[in-house]
């Protein structure tokens, strides 16, 4: 799943091509959107919250948008079409006065608000460190209210700090030198958040950077843990573990760690969904 970094470079990647530009033909191919109409609102802003894409227009209204595990955005030049192949999962056509075409594929949660109300549909969301109003310690309050929790569960938790996916909490939880069931409690959370924001900032930033946790982003050197199993671990040389998910627990995804460097809980200390 795309997370906070992803979504906000596709942010600015829309930037690029949509920004100050006014729709001259939408159509939004969900039913309870269908009729609804952009034409003549201009392109005010791509805004982001933790892994949350909210289009602002003209006229106080807002398109919101979800990518979750297969949803994408792709711009057309005038004259050009999305191949005949994927018009069947087109849930989004923005027709630009420049001749581009905006497309949405696969989106979910798509929803049209006034741009005044969008806290009723990421109201719910916690603090987000690539948004101007990061407030760390809020991030840590929110994290230290069930300090049993594991550390990789409180951090996938969206309404604790939001941005942060699978492959950035297993990297943290390397990076902090605990076992990802270590509680939340039982960690230094004022320097977990520090760090956390440190790194989604430097991948969503720094040229190059995007989701290299290791400093180097030579093939199969670029993450310390994530999709490394049954490989050396690139500090220690122990061999890399991994577990499956737990059906229907979304805060027990794939779940990767170093068993020498990172000592604590194992995998079957997690909670029953």
């Amino acid at each position: 799943m795309p997370e906070g970094d992803s979504v906000h470079k596709l942010a600015r990647r829309l930037d690029r091509s949509l920004l100050g530009r006014t729709v001259v033909r939408s159509d939004l191919r969900v039913p309870r959107l269908a009729t609804r109409d952009l034409a003549g609102r201009r392109v005010l802003e791509h805004a982001t919250h933790g892994k949350h894409l909210l289009t602002r227009f003209s006229g106080d209204v807002t398109l919101h948008s979800h990518l979750r595990m297969d949803g994408e955005w792709s711009v057309t030049g005038p004259g050009k079409q999305l191949p005949r192949r994927l018009q069947h999962e087109v849930r989004l056509v923005l027709v630009l006065d420049s001749g581009s075409t905006a497309w949405g594929l696969r989106l979910h949660d798509l929803a049209l608000v006034a741009t005044t109300d969008e806290a009723s549909i990421i109201g719910h969301l916690g603090p987000d460190p690539l948004r101007e109003d990061w407030d760390a310690a809020e991030a840590v309050r929110r994290l230290r209210t069930d300090p049993s929790l594991p550390l990789v569960s409180a951090l996938l938790d969206q309404t604790r700090v939001a941005g942060l996916g699978n492959l950035w909490v297993n990297e943290l939880a390397f990076l902090t030198g605990v076992s990802p069931w270590t509680p939340i409690g039982s960690v230094d959370v004022e320097r977990l958040v520090a760090r956390a924001a440190t790194a989604l900032r430097h991948s969503a930033l720094v040229p190059g950077a995007y989701q290299v946790t290791t400093g180097s982003s030579r093939r199969g050197e670029d993450h310390w843990v994530a999709g490394r199993q049954r490989r050396p671990c690139l500090r220690c040389g122990t061999e890399v573990r991994m577990v499956a998910e737990l059906p229907n627990d979304p805060a027990n995804r794939r779940t990767w760690w170093c068993p020498h460097c990172q000592p604590g809980p194992g995998p079957e200390t997690r909670r029953p969904a």
